[in-house]
């Protein structure tokens, strides 16, 4: 099943990862599109002489580089079709101009590898090779200029870059990830007449085939990227498609992975692998030769030199291999056979770790055992950042690779990845983490509602599990119950964080405009006792659910609830740093229900003896100045901060005057840090520079494990961002709900290793992306101008003065609550909810 990606179609980037997800919900797996058809004029590649050259020439290139940038531009032809600009040498030096830039990411420490443990559980013992699958395909299309050369500067050293080898009608070795090409290029648009079909390993396929096509045909052919959910600003560049030969100019001294895939299919029409890899190997310097057809690898295996490894490729265990009409399956269980023809297989790391239907892990295969038995080497491949992975990894592409390298019991011998950043990332500093105690330096880990990426908002589990995964403070939202009981609670509607609307207690709907203008089933109105209620139970928040991304489903319903008096006792003898108090809606509690808010906490800490001690830092925070101001006239010991509000870029002298009148420091939301358009970092905003000239700590927030919850800067990487506000930014804390994923980075063994930190650890330089695009100068490539961010005026920090506690009519929960009566819409929408459940019900019967 394909998709086009079209241009001007109305939907922007959000929508489109929206839909494609949607898909892959359904299809349980990334789809491949058909590209946009872009023209092409001639091709060039020059990356090889920026990444050849020693750091301080690096830096005098951009220099000239940048001299050099209008001189260029004015030089540029346009080309036809959507994305239009003279490819060739304009694309390939302005993308090596902001490479330059990018290429801080290197910074000097060019020769540094991978950070040996002592050592690995791999056949040789040598660490784990990272495979680049057509570069940094995770990014750029795959295959072309820019994707291997940008994973050669940000992958460990001895990378090895993998091209997947297609033949041309008149035999010249081409790199395309799939023998269909309008997958990857634009040759459906270039060439919309010459659609084919032919059998491809037993099945009839319609597409456009390298075979019907001479390679000077395909200089009008430029490359695409091939997954929806990524960005197709790159594109727009117009990529050549590489021939073999042109990879050791794209890359100095590259260790090169060449995979043939359909040696069968290419004899079929006239055309000879064998002959041409044989000649190639001549000219060219192979690493590895990988094949899933084993009577390929068989035909050249004593042509070629000790120094060129031969790969058997297991592609699934349905299919059979071509080449001698065996299932795959079948091969597999005769490893000592394989031996005789090569040294080592590369399978689907399925082989490896089977998931269970709902999209978990299975206790592991034997296989690595197996192989290295048979003496084997064995890879793993289907690594992307960008992919639904199983939920015990919590989203995080490093913790995966780190079940295949570093888990114990076996290591691969490689892994095969789109984005090999943080392949390196895992093997070269994470496999031997330093000490495992909880050092409560800066910055400080402070969960968001527990560990709420795992498990839901505000329970036991989730703060059990923020403890145990290294959080050093742990954080409580305050809501207040019917009968004036505070509670820990991430948001005062419960149709947010409970399954409310499933029990007898929505009746109590309405709509309270002081709150939110939508309806809701508020925590004060129901009691502590309704609230533990077993037929009330927690409901996992879903902060990407617009992307069709749910977080650990096994879990959905699991925990209980805590009182507020519950979560500081429970907080006392941990070995944390201290806790964390939000308060909310504070004047509201105090004018319509009576409730004053702020005694009641002061009285809590008090009674729980945090008021008497130093072994707990206590923090108070809110984004209402009143209650921080109330809190400081009170003289407290407590630490106050002040939650700035979001999407601002920078604050007033004024009003950073005022915020440090009442507050010790601040929580920075991540959207005020950089100014984004379409995923892409434009610039850094001056507001952390400010704030921490005027001497305020500074926490960022919210910091989450899905991929699309960071700008394609990072990669797809939580690692890369968390090291980006952690060495660049200089932050104090990070708010997050996966306090596993930084207790693990601040335990990295790269750490404290100034100069000699590898060049995958290094922070990126970001905004360049967007820069590269820009430098282009194609309509309809970049993205959207930003506008001005607003600025934290005094007005906006200034709020009324604390209100009066109002007394209270009747008791906590006598009287309807506030606002009005069930709207008809919502009575609608439940009455739908349930007849949609009805039926589900019923065709399960």
């Amino acid at each position: 099943m394909t998709y086009t990606r079209q241009m001007n179609n109305g939907k922007n980037d959000n929508q489109l990862r929206r839909e494609h997800f949607q898909c892959c919900a359904s299809l349980g797996a990334p789809l491949v599109l058909d590209s946009l058809s872009l023209g092409i004029k001639k091709k060039i590649s020059l990356f090889h002489l920026v990444s050849s050259l020693p750091s301080p020439t690096r830096g005098s290139l951009c220099i000239l580089c940048g001299k050099l940038l209008g001189e260029m531009r004015g030089s540029r032809v346009c080309g036809d079709g959507g994305g239009g600009g003279g490819r060739g040498g304009t694309a390939a030096f302005l993308a090596a101009v902001v490479l330059c830039g990018l290429m801080l990411l290197t910074g000097g420490a060019d020769a540094q590898g991978i950070q040996p443990p002592s050592s690995y559980k791999t056949l040789s013992g040598d660490a784990p090779l990272v495979i680049a699958k057509g570069g940094f395909s995770g990014v750029f299309p795959g295959s072309s200029q820019d994707a291997y050369a940008f994973a050669a500067l940000a992958s460990a050293p001895d990378t090895s870059w993998w091209c997947d080898v297609q033949l041309t009608k008149d035999g010249v070795g081409i790199c395309l990830g799939n023998i269909d090409m309008r997958n990857s290029t634009t040759i459906a648009g270039i060439y919309p007449a010459r659609k084919n079909t032919y059998v491809v390993d037993g099945a009839s396929k319609a597409g456009w085939f390298s075979v019907d096509f001479n390679m000077s045909e395909l200089l009008n052919v430029s490359l695409t990227q091939s997954i929806w959910s990524r960005s197709d600003k790159f594109d727009y560049y117009q990529y050549p498609i590489l021939s073999v030969t042109d990879l050791p100019l794209v890359v100095k001294h590259p260790s090169i992975w060449l995979n043939v895939q359909h040696a069968i299919f290419y004899r079929q029409h006239g055309l000879n692998m064998r002959s041409y890899m044989l000649s190639l190997l001549k000219r060219v310097s192979v690493n590895y030769i990988s094949s899933p057809e084993l009577g390929f690898l068989q035909s050249i295996s004593q042509r070629v030199s000790s120094k060129t490894k031969l790969v058997y490729s297991f592609p699934d265990k349905i299919t059979s291999d071509p080449s001698t009409n065996q299932t795959y399956s079948s091969m597999l269980s005769n490893l000592t056979f394989i031996k005789t023809v090569a040294s080592g297989i590369i399978v689907p790391k399925s082989y490896i770790w089977q998931v269970s239907n709902d999209n978990y892990l299975l206790p592991p295969k034997s296989i690595v055992q197996d192989a290295h038995k048979a003496g084997l080497e064995i890879y793993a491949s289907d690594f992307a950042n960008d992919r639904i992975i199983p939920y015990n990894y919590s989203y995080d592409p490093l913790q995966e690779y780190l079940s295949f390298v570093s888990n114990g019991d076996f290591a691969v011998d490689g892994v095969l990845t789109e984005f090999p950043i943080t392949a390196s990332e895992a093997i070269g500093c994470f496999t031997q983490l330093n000490a495992s105690k909880a050092d409560h330096g800066k910055p400080l880990i402070i969960s968001h509602n527990g560990a709420s990426g795992d498990y839901p908002d505000c329970t036991d589990l989730a703060y059990q599990n923020a403890i145990k995964d290294g959080a050093d403070i742990i954080d409580c939202t305050l809501q207040v119950t019917s009968d004036g009981v505070l509670i820990c609670m991430s948001s005062i509607n419960l149709l947010d964080t409970t399954n409310v609307q499933m029990t007898s207690f929505s009746t109590l709907a309405s709509v309270i405009p002081a709150i939110r203008p939508t309806t809701g089933v508020f925590t004060f109105n129901l009691t502590w006792n309704n609230i533990n209620d077993s037929a009330l139970t927690p409901k996992m928040s879903s902060p990407w659910s617009n992307y069709y991304l749910v977080r650990n489903p096994r879990y959905t319903n699991k925990g209980k609830f805590l009182k507020f008096t519950d979560f500081l006792e429970y907080g006392k003898d941990k070995d944390l740093y201290g806790i964390m108090v939000i308060i909310e809606n504070a004047a509201f509690m105090a004018e319509s229900l009576g409730f004053d808010i702020i005694e009641s906490v002061t009285t809590a800490l008090s009674d729980a003896g945090y008021d008497n001690q130093t072994a707990k830092e206590v923090m108070i925070q809110s984004e209402d100045s009143a209650v921080l101001v109330k809190f400081k006239q009170q003289k407290t010991q407590y630490k106050l901060v002040y939650t700035l509000p979001q999407g601002i870029g920078d604050v007033s002298n004024s009003s950073l005057a005022d915020v440090k009148e009442f507050a010790h420091a601040v929580v920075v939301d991540k959207s005020s840090v950089f100014a984004q358009s379409l995923h892409f970092i434009i610039k850094q905003t001056n507001l952390l520079k400010d704030l921490q000239s005027a001497g305020l700590a500074v926490y960022a927030q919210v910091f989450s494990n899905e991929f699309v919850s960071q700008p394609w800067d990072f990669f797809s990487d939580a690692t890369v961002e968390i090291n980006s506000y952690v060495q660049t930014l200089k932050v104090d804390g990070l708010i997050t709900d996966f306090p596993k994923t930084v207790r693990r980075y601040k335990r990295n063994s790269c750490t404290g290793l100034g100069d000699n930190t590898p060049v995958y650890m290094q922070t990126v330089n970001v905004g360049d992306l967007a820069k590269l695009i820009k430098s282009q100068g194609v309509a309809g490539a970049q993205p959207p101008a930003v506008a001005p961010m607003p600025v934290l005026n005094a007005s906006s920090v200034e709020q009324p003065a604390f209100p009066p506690v109002a007394p209270k009519g009747s008791p906590p929960g006598a009287s309807p609550p506030p606002g009005s009566s069930p709207s008809d819409a919502y009575a609608a929408a439940v009455c739908t909810w349930i007849l949609l459940v009805a039926a589900c019900v019923a065709l399960l019967i």
